[in-house]
Protein backbone atom coordinates (compact mmCIF):
# COMPACT_ATOMS: atom_id res chain seq x y z
CA UNK A 1 0.00 0.00 0.00
CA UNK A 2 1.33 3.50 -0.76
CA UNK A 3 2.76 5.41 2.24
CA UNK A 4 3.08 8.85 0.65
CA UNK A 5 0.08 11.02 1.61
CA UNK A 6 -0.22 12.38 -1.94
CA UNK A 7 -0.42 8.85 -3.37
CA UNK A 8 -3.01 7.86 -0.78
CA UNK A 9 -5.19 10.89 -1.60
CA UNK A 10 -5.01 10.01 -5.29
CA UNK A 11 -6.00 6.45 -4.50
CA UNK A 12 -8.97 7.62 -2.41
CA UNK A 13 -10.13 9.92 -5.21
CA UNK A 14 -9.90 7.10 -7.74
CA UNK A 15 -11.91 4.72 -5.56
CA UNK A 16 -14.53 7.44 -4.92
CA UNK A 17 -14.97 7.88 -8.69
CA UNK A 18 -15.35 4.12 -9.10
CA UNK A 19 -17.94 4.02 -6.31
CA UNK A 20 -19.97 6.73 -8.06
CA UNK A 21 -19.96 4.69 -11.29
CA UNK A 22 -20.97 1.43 -9.62
CA UNK A 23 -23.71 3.19 -7.63
CA UNK A 24 -25.11 4.71 -10.82
CA UNK A 25 -25.04 1.31 -12.57
CA UNK A 26 -26.83 -0.25 -9.59
CA UNK A 27 -29.61 2.33 -9.79
CA UNK A 28 -29.95 1.92 -13.57
CA UNK A 29 -30.17 -1.86 -13.23
CA UNK A 30 -32.81 -1.49 -10.50
CA UNK A 31 -34.95 0.69 -12.80
CA UNK A 32 -34.59 -1.79 -15.68
CA UNK A 33 -35.41 -4.68 -13.37
CA UNK A 34 -38.69 -3.11 -12.30
CA UNK A 35 -39.75 -2.71 -15.91
CA UNK A 36 -38.87 -6.30 -16.91
CA UNK A 37 -40.32 -7.71 -13.70
CA UNK A 38 -43.66 -6.16 -14.61
CA UNK A 39 -43.43 -7.79 -18.06
CA UNK A 40 -42.67 -11.18 -16.47
CA UNK A 41 -45.70 -10.91 -14.18
CA UNK A 42 -47.94 -9.81 -17.06
CA UNK A 43 -46.79 -12.64 -19.34
CA UNK A 44 -47.51 -15.43 -16.86
CA UNK A 45 -51.34 -15.07 -16.90
CA UNK A 46 -51.26 -15.12 -20.71
CA UNK A 47 -49.17 -18.30 -20.67
CA UNK A 48 -51.52 -19.87 -18.14
CA UNK A 49 -54.54 -19.01 -20.33
CA UNK A 50 -52.86 -20.65 -23.31
CA UNK A 51 -52.18 -23.76 -21.25
CA UNK A 52 -55.83 -23.97 -20.19
CA UNK A 53 -57.00 -23.47 -23.76
CA UNK A 54 -54.64 -26.14 -25.06
CA UNK A 55 -55.80 -28.47 -22.30
CA UNK A 56 -59.42 -28.15 -23.41
CA UNK A 57 -58.72 -28.45 -27.14
CA UNK A 58 -56.20 -31.28 -26.74
CA UNK A 59 -58.68 -33.22 -24.66
CA UNK A 60 -61.33 -32.93 -27.35
CA UNK A 61 -58.84 -33.65 -30.15
CA UNK A 62 -56.87 -36.55 -28.77
CA UNK A 63 -56.71 -38.09 -32.23
CA UNK A 64 -54.81 -35.13 -33.69
CA UNK A 65 -51.16 -35.69 -34.59
CA UNK A 66 -48.85 -32.70 -34.74
CA UNK A 67 -45.03 -32.53 -35.21
CA UNK A 68 -44.61 -30.58 -31.96
CA UNK A 69 -46.40 -33.35 -30.06
CA UNK A 70 -44.41 -36.08 -31.75
CA UNK A 71 -41.96 -37.79 -29.44
CA UNK A 72 -39.26 -39.55 -31.49
CA UNK A 73 -35.90 -41.14 -30.73
CA UNK A 74 -33.45 -38.37 -29.86
CA UNK A 75 -30.67 -38.40 -32.43
CA UNK A 76 -29.89 -34.70 -32.17
CA UNK A 77 -30.60 -32.19 -29.40
CA UNK A 78 -30.91 -28.42 -29.70
CA UNK A 79 -30.07 -26.04 -26.86
CA UNK A 80 -31.40 -22.49 -26.69
CA UNK A 81 -28.80 -20.79 -24.49
CA UNK A 82 -29.70 -17.36 -23.12
CA UNK A 83 -26.86 -15.18 -21.81
CA UNK A 84 -26.25 -11.42 -21.66
CA UNK A 85 -24.56 -9.12 -24.15
CA UNK A 86 -22.49 -7.54 -21.37
CA UNK A 87 -20.70 -8.61 -18.23
CA UNK A 88 -20.49 -6.97 -14.78
CA UNK A 89 -23.32 -9.22 -13.60
CA UNK A 90 -21.49 -11.53 -11.23
CA UNK A 91 -21.70 -15.21 -12.14
CA UNK A 92 -24.79 -14.73 -14.33
CA UNK A 93 -23.17 -15.66 -17.66
CA UNK A 94 -20.71 -18.17 -16.21
CA UNK A 95 -23.50 -20.21 -14.60
CA UNK A 96 -25.41 -20.54 -17.88
CA UNK A 97 -22.30 -21.45 -19.86
CA UNK A 98 -21.22 -23.97 -17.23
CA UNK A 99 -24.66 -25.62 -17.21
CA UNK A 100 -24.71 -25.78 -21.02
CA UNK A 101 -21.26 -27.36 -21.05
CA UNK A 102 -22.46 -29.99 -18.59
CA UNK A 103 -25.46 -30.76 -20.77
CA UNK A 104 -23.60 -31.10 -24.07
CA UNK A 105 -21.01 -33.39 -22.50
CA UNK A 106 -23.78 -35.96 -22.24
CA UNK A 107 -23.91 -36.30 -26.04
CA UNK A 108 -21.33 -36.48 -28.80
CA UNK A 109 -20.37 -33.40 -30.84
CA UNK A 110 -22.46 -34.33 -33.88
CA UNK A 111 -25.57 -34.90 -31.78
CA UNK A 112 -26.30 -31.35 -30.63
CA UNK A 113 -26.52 -27.78 -31.83
CA UNK A 114 -26.75 -24.38 -30.17
CA UNK A 115 -29.11 -21.44 -30.58
CA UNK A 116 -27.25 -18.61 -28.84
CA UNK A 117 -28.95 -15.54 -27.39
CA UNK A 118 -26.46 -12.97 -26.08
CA UNK A 119 -22.88 -12.09 -27.02
CA UNK A 120 -21.26 -13.70 -23.98
CA UNK A 121 -22.55 -17.17 -24.76
CA UNK A 122 -22.05 -16.79 -28.51
CA UNK A 123 -18.42 -15.73 -28.11
CA UNK A 124 -17.71 -18.62 -25.75
CA UNK A 125 -19.17 -21.20 -28.13
CA UNK A 126 -17.25 -19.74 -31.05
CA UNK A 127 -13.97 -19.97 -29.17
CA UNK A 128 -14.78 -23.55 -28.16
CA UNK A 129 -15.69 -24.49 -31.78
CA UNK A 130 -19.18 -25.51 -30.68
CA UNK A 131 -21.68 -25.49 -33.59
CA UNK A 132 -24.13 -22.57 -33.55
CA UNK A 133 -27.20 -22.86 -35.78
CA UNK A 134 -28.46 -19.32 -35.14
CA UNK A 135 -27.68 -16.41 -32.87
CA UNK A 136 -29.42 -13.31 -31.56
CA UNK A 137 -27.72 -10.34 -29.92
CA UNK A 138 -28.68 -6.81 -29.02
CA UNK A 139 -31.99 -7.64 -27.36
CA UNK A 140 -33.63 -4.64 -25.68
CA UNK A 141 -33.54 -4.36 -21.89
CA UNK A 142 -37.27 -5.12 -21.84
CA UNK A 143 -37.75 -7.63 -24.71
CA UNK A 144 -41.05 -7.78 -26.57
CA UNK A 145 -42.54 -10.83 -28.21
CA UNK A 146 -41.69 -9.43 -31.64
CA UNK A 147 -38.01 -9.08 -30.70
CA UNK A 148 -37.64 -12.86 -30.22
CA UNK A 149 -40.32 -14.09 -32.60
CA UNK A 150 -38.06 -14.68 -35.61
CA UNK A 151 -35.69 -16.93 -33.67
CA UNK A 152 -38.54 -18.77 -31.94
CA UNK A 153 -40.24 -19.44 -35.28
CA UNK A 154 -36.96 -20.71 -36.73
CA UNK A 155 -36.53 -23.12 -33.82
CA UNK A 156 -40.11 -24.43 -34.06
CA UNK A 157 -39.80 -24.82 -37.82
CA UNK A 158 -36.53 -26.74 -37.44
CA UNK A 159 -38.10 -29.15 -35.00
CA UNK A 160 -41.05 -29.68 -37.33
CA UNK A 161 -38.65 -30.53 -40.18
CA UNK A 162 -36.82 -33.04 -38.00
CA UNK A 163 -33.52 -31.13 -37.82
CA UNK A 164 -33.39 -32.07 -34.12
CA UNK A 165 -35.52 -34.23 -31.88
CA UNK A 166 -35.53 -32.31 -28.59
CA UNK A 167 -35.13 -28.71 -27.48
CA UNK A 168 -33.81 -27.52 -24.12
CA UNK A 169 -33.66 -23.92 -22.91
CA UNK A 170 -30.70 -23.14 -20.65
CA UNK A 171 -31.13 -19.87 -18.79
CA UNK A 172 -31.33 -18.20 -15.39
CA UNK A 173 -34.88 -18.45 -14.09
CA UNK A 174 -36.02 -15.35 -12.22
CA UNK A 175 -37.06 -15.90 -8.59
CA UNK A 176 -36.76 -12.42 -7.09
CA UNK A 177 -34.55 -9.35 -7.33
CA UNK A 178 -31.57 -11.03 -5.66
CA UNK A 179 -32.18 -14.71 -6.49
CA UNK A 180 -32.18 -16.69 -9.73
CA UNK A 181 -31.48 -20.29 -10.54
CA UNK A 182 -29.85 -21.80 -13.60
CA UNK A 183 -32.09 -24.37 -15.28
CA UNK A 184 -32.09 -26.56 -18.39
CA UNK A 185 -35.77 -26.96 -19.26
CA UNK A 186 -37.07 -29.21 -22.03
CA UNK A 187 -39.61 -27.45 -24.24
CA UNK A 188 -39.95 -29.66 -27.29
CA UNK A 189 -41.59 -32.00 -27.88
CA UNK A 190 -44.71 -30.69 -26.17
CA UNK A 191 -46.34 -33.51 -24.27
CA UNK A 192 -50.04 -34.12 -24.00
CA UNK A 193 -49.57 -35.08 -20.36
CA UNK A 194 -48.46 -31.52 -19.61
CA UNK A 195 -51.13 -29.70 -21.58
CA UNK A 196 -54.02 -32.14 -21.41
CA UNK A 197 -55.25 -31.53 -17.88
CA UNK A 198 -59.02 -31.28 -18.07
CA UNK A 199 -60.09 -27.66 -18.21
CA UNK A 200 -62.94 -26.36 -16.09
CA UNK A 201 -64.22 -24.20 -18.93
CA UNK A 202 -65.47 -25.11 -22.36
CA UNK A 203 -64.15 -23.21 -25.37
CA UNK A 204 -66.14 -22.50 -28.50
CA UNK A 205 -64.24 -22.12 -31.76
CA UNK A 206 -65.42 -21.54 -35.29
CA UNK A 207 -63.03 -23.90 -37.06
CA UNK A 208 -62.53 -27.50 -36.08
CA UNK A 209 -60.28 -28.43 -33.17
CA UNK A 210 -57.61 -29.83 -35.50
CA UNK A 211 -57.04 -26.47 -37.20
CA UNK A 212 -57.12 -24.52 -33.93
CA UNK A 213 -54.68 -26.90 -32.27
CA UNK A 214 -52.31 -26.72 -35.25
CA UNK A 215 -52.31 -22.94 -34.92
CA UNK A 216 -51.97 -22.78 -31.15
CA UNK A 217 -49.21 -25.33 -30.58
CA UNK A 218 -46.46 -23.39 -32.43
CA UNK A 219 -47.57 -20.16 -30.73
CA UNK A 220 -47.47 -21.87 -27.34
CA UNK A 221 -43.93 -23.14 -27.93
CA UNK A 222 -42.84 -19.67 -29.02
CA UNK A 223 -44.45 -18.16 -25.93
CA UNK A 224 -42.51 -20.54 -23.70
CA UNK A 225 -39.29 -19.30 -25.30
CA UNK A 226 -40.36 -15.68 -24.89
CA UNK A 227 -41.12 -16.30 -21.21
CA UNK A 228 -37.62 -17.76 -20.79
CA UNK A 229 -36.08 -14.66 -22.40
CA UNK A 230 -38.04 -12.40 -20.04
CA UNK A 231 -36.94 -14.46 -17.05
CA UNK A 232 -33.33 -14.32 -18.22
CA UNK A 233 -33.43 -10.54 -18.70
CA UNK A 234 -34.93 -9.99 -15.26
CA UNK A 235 -32.27 -12.25 -13.76
CA UNK A 236 -29.56 -10.34 -15.64
CA UNK A 237 -30.70 -6.96 -14.28
CA UNK A 238 -31.05 -8.40 -10.78
CA UNK A 239 -27.58 -9.97 -10.91
CA UNK A 240 -26.01 -6.75 -12.20
CA UNK A 241 -27.80 -4.70 -9.55
CA UNK A 242 -26.52 -6.99 -6.79
CA UNK A 243 -23.02 -7.11 -8.27
CA UNK A 244 -22.77 -3.33 -8.54
CA UNK A 245 -24.16 -2.96 -5.02
CA UNK A 246 -21.45 -5.26 -3.69
CA UNK A 247 -18.83 -3.33 -5.66
CA UNK A 248 -20.05 -0.04 -4.19
CA UNK A 249 -19.91 -1.46 -0.66
CA UNK A 250 -16.38 -2.75 -1.27
CA UNK A 251 -15.32 0.66 -2.59
CA UNK A 252 -16.66 2.41 0.52
CA UNK A 253 -14.85 -0.09 2.72
CA UNK A 254 -11.64 0.51 0.79
CA UNK A 255 -12.08 4.29 1.15
CA UNK A 256 -12.40 3.84 4.92
CA UNK A 257 -9.20 1.79 5.07
CA UNK A 258 -7.31 4.27 2.90
CA UNK A 259 -8.55 7.19 5.01
CA UNK A 260 -7.27 5.46 8.13
CA UNK A 261 -3.96 4.84 6.39
CA UNK A 262 -3.82 8.51 5.32
CA UNK A 263 -4.39 9.67 8.89
CA UNK A 264 -1.63 7.40 10.13
CA UNK A 265 0.76 8.66 7.46
CA UNK A 266 -0.06 12.28 8.33
CA UNK A 267 0.42 11.55 12.01
CA UNK A 268 3.76 9.93 11.28
CA UNK A 269 4.85 12.92 9.20
CA UNK A 270 3.83 15.35 11.98
CA UNK A 271 5.67 13.28 14.59
CA UNK A 272 8.78 13.26 12.41
CA UNK A 273 8.63 17.05 11.98
CA UNK A 274 8.22 17.60 15.72
CA UNK A 275 11.17 15.31 16.42
CA UNK A 276 13.29 17.26 13.91
CA UNK A 277 12.35 20.62 15.52
CA UNK A 278 13.07 19.34 18.99
CA UNK A 279 16.35 17.84 17.82
CA UNK A 280 17.37 21.09 16.17
CA UNK A 281 16.53 23.09 19.29
CA UNK A 282 18.59 20.75 21.42
CA UNK A 283 21.50 21.05 19.02
CA UNK A 284 21.50 24.87 19.34
CA UNK A 285 21.82 24.76 23.09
Amino acid sequence: MPQNTRDIRRRIKSVQNTAQITKAMEMVSAAKLRKVQDAVLQAKPYLKSMEDMLAAISYSARHVKHPLLESRPVKKTAYLVITADRGLAGAYNANVIRRTTQEIRKVSKNEYTIFAVGRRGRDFFRRANIPITAEMTGLPDAPTYESVRSLAEQIVEGYGKGDYDALYIVYNEFVNAVTNRTVAKQVLPLTREESQVKANEEYLYERDSDAVLAKLLPRFAETLMYQAVLDAKASEHGSRMASMGNATDSAHEMIGNLTLQLNRARQAAITTQIAEVVGGAEALK
